[in-house]
């Protein structure tokens, strides 16, 4: 979607909770956030921060209810993080846990893969929010 300063942000390949994004790093060798030194640290978490407001801003007519932020690594050794919209119409028992609340299995399931006809909307929102953004705080 958009180069920023630390990385690149990305539309999620599935899209179960619609406008899900990743900011990867533009470094592959840096595992943990803790691998930056702390100038790359705070440029990183802050491009995060602005995928993240660029999000809640593009899913908000959605039925937006928050936005989640994760940096893992667990399943994949490169420095990475998460941005998850969360919904007003999740069910009960999913709303206020974490997005991994939600079987394994349907992130691979093909109703939730990306597609530019199902997501495209929304991918094109976020992007133009995203830049917008950028070019306000850079």
């Amino acid at each position: 979607m958009a180069r920023m300063r630390s990385g690149f942000a990305v539309i999620g390949v599935t899209q179960q909770l619609p406008g899900y994004s990743l900011l990867l790093t533009d470094d592959p060798s840096n595992d943990h956030l803790t691998d930056l030194g702390w100038e790359q640290r705070k440029q990183f978490l802050f491009d995060l921060s602005l995928l993240g407001e660029a999000v809640h801003r593009a899913c908000q007519p959605n039925g937006l209810r928050r936005v989640n932020y994760e940096v893992l690594g667990n399943g994949v050794p490169v420095l990475h993080g998460h941005v998850h919209a969360r919904y007003e119409w999740e069910s009960a028992d999913k709303i206020t846990g974490p997005v991994w609340r939600y079987p394994k299995e349907l992130r691979n399931d093909p109703d939730y893969a990306y597609s530019d006809a199902k997501h495209g909307s929304v991918r094109a929102a976020i992007t133009k929010e995203l830049k917008s953004l950028i070019e306000r705080a850079y």
